[in-house]
């Protein structure tokens, strides 16, 4: 979900390779795609590989991603929201208090039932993350695509060790289609990938 919080969006061109690529980019890393993927992930390596991990993961996917993305895909279709990455900075509050309160209710039930300290780790990671989220978002267009992608990659690397900061290039294609789009500017980017590491960094490996 990235917002939009400029009085009208600017004009985009509408063909091109550069600009496929950009939206082809845009999609695969948005995080109704990246934190399903990362919490299956890390539920799967907290069990060294058991279906007991899967599930755990998929419990939390249904209250991080699913109900949120669910809400935003009712409120595009109602015409409430301008498209799924809810482009306007306007309308992101209601559906980031949404996810909010979904990840908590989420949260409750996987300490609760005692999911594996990796999972609720990562679950808070995405609690505060949206409160960090809803908080920026009232004043500023912060571009949460690139602080979802900064805050899997570092929790992959906590996870799996540091081999895979080779992924870390990919960081820069996921704000460059931002930019390409014209959803954000560079700063709000930049921003966004430091924001989200920094609290994938200090919450998930404080937790875990």
């Amino acid at each position: 979900m990235d917002g939009g919080g400029a009085p009208g969006p600017v004009p985009v061109p509408r063909s091109g390779p550069a600009l496929r690529l950009a939206r082809l980019i845009t999609e695969l890393t948005a995080p109704a795609v990246l934190v399903p993927v990362l919490m299956i992930t890390v539920g799967w390596h907290s069990t060294r590989g058991g279906v007991a991990g899967l599930g755990w993961a998929l419990l939390a996917v249904i209250f991080v991603s699913g109900i949120p993305f669910a809400y935003i895909v009712g409120g595009v279709r109602r015409g409430r929201l301008t498209d799924h990455h809810v482009g306007q900075r306007e309308q992101r509050r209601v559906p980031l208090l949404v996810g909010l309160c979904s990840v908590v209710v989420g949260l409750v039930l996987l300490v609760g039932f005692g999911a594996p300290r990796p999972v609720v780790a990562l679950a808070v990671a995405g609690a505060v993350g949206l409160v960090v989220a809803v908080t920026v978002s009232h004043w500023w267009k912060m571009s949460i695509h690139s602080a979802v992608a900064a805050g899997a990659m570092v929790i992959l690397v906590l996870t799996f060790g540091a081999r895979l900061l080779v992924v870390a290039p990919l960081l820069a294609l996921v704000g460059w289609s931002r930019v390409r789009l014209r959803d954000h500017t560079v700063p709000q980017v930049v921003v966004g990938a430091l924001v989200g590491g920094l609290v994938a960094g200090v919450v998930f490996a404080a937790l875990r």
